[in-house]
């Protein structure tokens, strides 16, 4: 079995596959504070709720955005068996092109969705990744990553609007809302964040679209919520394993 293991700013997601097939996806959340001895406890509880004994696990691909963390998953990797591990950055093939400035800043999770979403759709594409920030990377019709934005997602914002306000309660931001006439400061918060939201990245992909071209696919995955996705005038294919599936290939492309 390989172990794909995304750290987020927010979560890691980990995903068991076995004869090309997914047979978990997990995710913990990220906590700077643990050390490399509880996250292979953790690794291992993980492993016991999936049924899969450590003796199975034959290799591992991580991907990290929190430097701090990079280093600590690796020893909990190795500690829970002796197996090749392999952590997304230069060096490694992906089979993208990846045509930015620097390419040494993408993150490991776009540069795993990207090779995801090229093995589902043709392109020209546009990869959503959400956690505590959403990432747009669009991907042009010769298999290029050319750029992106980066924005704060509505989990963020509300906390920084909640944070800086004497008396707007939090709310869920993953029902999605009745209409856009708030009749009460809840509602109208939901309504704020979650259409809000829907409503930039429709006028965001628009412009992806006008520059890439019509026939634009749309996959993201990620904590992006249904209600958001939902709320989109454009059509959304939502992933939840999108990142875990493109980092398994590029092991698979990297282990021969």
């Amino acid at each position: 079995m390989i172990l794909t293991v995304n750290v987020g700013n927010t979560h890691i997601s980990i995903g068991g596959y076995q004869d090309d097939q997914r047979v978990f996806n997990a995710r913990l959340r990220t906590n700077l504070q643990c050390s490399s001895d509880e996250y292979a406890i953790k690794l291992m509880d993980l492993l016991r709720l999936y049924e899969v004994p450590r003796s199975r696990l034959n290799g591992a691909i991580i991907s990290s955005v929190v430097p701090a963390l990079t280093g600590v998953m690796l020893v909990a990797l190795n500690k829970l068996a002796h197996m090749k591990v392999l952590t997304l950055g230069p060096g490694l093939k992906s089979g993208l092109n990846i045509c930015i400035e620097n390419p040494t800043q993408l993150g490991g999770e776009l540069l795993g969705g990207g090779v995801a979403a090229l093995a589902l759709a043709e392109p020209p594409l546009l990869v959503i990744s959400a956690d505590t920030a959403i990432t747009m990377v669009g991907i042009n019709r010769k298999r290029q990553l050319v750029g992106g934005v980066i924005l704060p997602g509505p989990q963020v914002s509300m906390a920084a609007l909640v944070r800086g306000t004497a008396q707007l309660p939090q709310v869920d931001l993953h029902a999605r809302p009745k209409s856009v006439l708030g009749s009460n400061t809840a509602a109208c918060l939901q309504a704020g964040s979650v259409l809000g939201t829907a409503a930039m990245l429709d006028g965001l992909i628009a412009r992806f679209r006008a520059e890439l071209g019509d026939d634009l696919t749309v996959i993201s995955t990620g904590t992006l919520s249904a209600a958001v996705r939902e709320s989109c005038v454009t059509e959304i294919h939502h992933e939840p394993g999108l990142i875990l599936d493109g980092l398994y290939a590029i092991w698979q492309r990297n282990s021969r």
